[in-house]
């Protein structure tokens, strides 16, 4: 399966340090996805990983 954005393309946003951090915090926002938050973004995706993916490449994620 392959994530759109890609890992390298996250990594490319300020805000994001190395893989590590971004894969918490994709999996935080998944884990919330699943739990019943709804999107925010508009792409139109079945896995709440991708969703996640999206949201952060939209700058929709907070990243403390």
């Amino acid at each position: 399966m392959m994530v759109k954005p890609s890992v390298t393309d996250l990594l490319k946003l300020d805000k994001i340090n190395n893989r590590f951090e971004l894969v918490v915090i994709t999996a935080k926002r998944a884990r919330q996805i699943n739990s019943g938050d709804k999107p925010m973004t508009q792409a139109n995706e079945e896995s709440a990983v991708t969703l996640a993916a999206n949201e952060i490449a939209e700058g929709k994620v907070e990243i403390c």
